[in-house]
């Protein structure tokens, strides 16, 4: 099986691939961030990094990449399976300004899509897996118009701590739903209080304040939160609004491991990286034990 993964990140698509227990012969990777791409060469050497997804093309020859410099030819390729998970930044809720699929990085949709056609004239068969947020909902009717399928809503609750409803659009025909697992965040949060992880004074007094209060009383913020966390996101922890653990007075930042945990990644998986690496990576990212459920349908 040949394997092209768009925003690939951390490369959890082959990280919920294996667990699947699905072999990958080929993989193919997008992205431009060094850090995701520094660990994915080191967790996943074979994978061959394509770079910038708006330079990636797919012609009848194999995958073709352009660049300033230099160029790529990958003859004799086809692509079996094209996965991704699309910027969601204008899809988000949470993105006041709503500016869907115009924003600036979520219009990489269309490159998604771009590729995905230019596949399917070589193999009309492919199979695809898209992932977004739920969110605006014009966003949401033009991709489901243009990739032909409506979307599986997937709660990673299911099998994590951690409340984190996602869309999965995809052609593999997936019958049933993940199987529960009853975990609490009581199964994935720590007791200790290492000195690395506690917060700034000046934060202290924001969750302690009207402000912070209101923010928790909202759920934007949590505090020591059960049964889940609230979704983690990249870079969350340079926001306000997150999950904190509070304990004899103090509080402190989840630590990677916890995160790890929260999207049932490999324990320690992210090794190596700072915590605003890892934070932004793990955010960035799918819940793995969710993805392999669906790539448990591949044929």
């Amino acid at each position: 099986m040949n394997v092209l993964s768009l925003f690939d990140g951390m490369s959890c698509g082959q990280i919920a691939l294996e667990r699947a227990g699905k072999k990958v012969d080929n993989y193919f990777a997008a992205e431009i961030k060094p850090a995701a791409i520094g660990l994915v060469n080191k967790r996943y050497p074979g994978t061959v990094q394509l770079g910038d997804v708006r330079n990636v093309h797919y012609t009848n020859l194999g995958i073709e990449v352009d660049k300033s410099e230099t160029s790529m030819r990958v003859l004799g390729v086809n692509i079996d399976l094209l996965i991704g998970g699309s910027p969601c930044k204008g899809v988000s809720k949470l993105n006041q300004k709503q500016q869907g699929l115009e924003h600036k990085e979520s219009i990489l949709f269309w490159e998604y899509l771009r590729i995905l056609k230019q596949i399917r004239k070589t193999n009309p068969k492919v199979k695809f897996l898209l992932e977004n947020t739920q969110g605006q909902k014009e966003a949401i009717q033009i991709i489901t118009k243009e990739l032909g399928v409506k979307p599986l809503k997937f709660n990673s609750s299911l099998v994590s701590a951690q409340n984190r409803i996602r869309l999965y659009w995809t052609n593999i025909p997936v019958n049933s739903m993940p199987e529960r697992k009853y975990l609490t965040t009581l199964d994935v949060f720590s007791d200790e209080m290492p000195e690395e992880l506690l917060i700034t004074e000046g934060r202290v007094k924001w969750l302690n304040n009207e402000s912070g209060k209101k923010s928790v009383e909202k759920g934007y913020t949590r505090i020591n939160p059960y049964p889940k966390s609230g979704c983690i996101t990249a870079n969350g922890h340079k926001k306000w609004n997150e999950n904190y653990i509070l304990k004899d007075g103090k509080y402190r930042y989840l630590s990677i491991n916890e995160l790890e945990q929260l999207q049932t990644l490999p324990k320690g998986y992210c090794d190596g990286l700072s915590y605003d690496e890892a934070y932004d990576l793990i955010g960035d990212g799918w819940t793995i034990d969710i993805v392999s459920h669906i790539f448990n349908h591949l044929k």
